[in-house]
């Protein structure tokens, strides 16, 4: 008799499950490849943005220093990549690691929820860029290693998963360039880690500094440079802004 009931309430349990999760991949690629064929919903997206806009702003503009990346407007794809590689271990990212694993507990559907309303953000008008000091040098470096996969205008490629590197702030480009060049950031492509193997300092900043000057297509970009995401209140307060008013208190 308690077999029999045991076994009921299994079966209860078992299709009071949403079939969705009992569907959910287990491998990290099919929960990628999963999400970008699902119908997003921006409204969940925005409600799971919400921790996300911490760090990269409401607007998803990162900081100017560098410190978090631009990623409004990226490739839904690319997204989707990096916090796969995140939670997998391929990218050294403590801060992020806790956001990725939760979005993937979540599944597939809340994943393309959150990535597609990142990607249409509109991107910041006005990402910092570099000295430049040597950008004949960066044009000539970038055509010749950098083109052929993230393309002229530094437009990357969705179905490559090569992210869109136009319009993000320098030093988080120079940053990148001197993780991978010493390995540090794993998940970079190969031929990439050959290609710049034998760059030095002044040619990683070069490249950076060129790569940043590069211009989205103006249908990406913010129509000016007070705009702000309506999605949010105006004194949602970011972790930058609140370490700032930290600084302040400390100083009094």
């Amino acid at each position: 008799m308690a077999m029999k009931s045991g076994l009921v309430l299994a079966l209860i349990i078992l299709f009071s499950i949403p079939s969705g999760v009992l569907a959910e991949p287990k491998n990290l690629d099919e929960i990628v490849d999963k999400a970008l064929r699902l119908k997003p919903d921006l409204e969940n997206g925005k409600k799971l943005y919400r921790n996300c806009a911490l760090c990269h702003t409401p607007e998803g503009w990162g900081s100017p220093g560098g410190r978090f990346p631009q990623i409004a407007g990226q490739h839904q794809s690319v997204i989707l990549k990096q916090l796969a590689d995140i939670h997998d271990g391929n990218r050294d990212n403590p801060t992020m690691y806790p956001f990725s694993e939760r979005a993937f507990a979540q599944g597939a559907q809340a994943l393309a929820d959150l990535s597609a309303y990142v990607a249409r953000l509109p991107m910041v008008p006005n990402n910092t860029v570099g000295p430049g000091a040597d950008l004949e040098r960066g044009k000539k470096l970038y055509h010749d290693n950098c083109k052929k996969c993230h393309g002229a205008n530094g437009e990357g490629d969705p179905e490559e998963f090569y992210p869109r590197i136009a319009g993000q702030h320098f030093l988080y480009l120079l940053r990148q360039l001197e993780w991978i060049k010493i390995k540090k950031r794993r998940n970079a492509d190969e031929k990439m880690v050959k290609q710049i193997h034998g760059f030095d300092l002044h040619d990683l900043s070069a490249v950076a500094d060129y790569v940043s000057r590069l211009r989205p297509d103006k249908t990406l970009l913010a129509d000016h440079l007070d705009w702000r995401n309506p999605d949010f209140r105006r004194d949602f307060k970011t972790a930058q802004k609140a370490q700032r008013e930290l600084a302040e208190d400390g100083e009094k």
